[in-house]
């Protein structure tokens, strides 16, 4: 989709703070963290909220929650972290790409 600013991070058209990549997923900081770890992953192929996933997205979608603990632990979340899927308008999704949040650590520092 050529307005999703998810889709133009993985077409290499803006830039990410990138922590993961295959050849179906995406994960990144996030540019706003809720805490002092978070991360999003996102599928390369656009799809816009989970209510949009069908039976062939299970496979995509089983990456993406086995990515998450990886992620987490890679990060310094031994002891926890959380997930987030929001799903559409009224669910606090602001993006319309498919996305997990994965954070925790306490509050957010800055990267900069």
């Amino acid at each position: 989709m050529s307005d999703c600013i998810f889709c133009k991070i993985v077409a290499g058209q803006l830039p990410c703070s990138k922590v993961y990549e295959d050849d179906e997923l995406l994960a990144f900081h996030d540019i706003h963290p809720f805490a002092r770890v978070h991360v999003l992953i996102i599928p390369k192929r656009h799809i816009e909220t989970l209510a949009d996933c069908l039976p062939e997205h299970e496979k995509l979608l089983g990456s993406m929650l086995l990515l998450a603990p990886r992620l987490a632990v890679e990060h310094g979340l031994d002891t926890g972290f959380k997930t987030l899927i929001n799903t559409g308008r009224d669910g606090g999704q602001e993006v319309f790409h498919l996305h997990v949040h994965v954070f925790g650590g306490g509050n957010p520092v800055d990267r900069n």
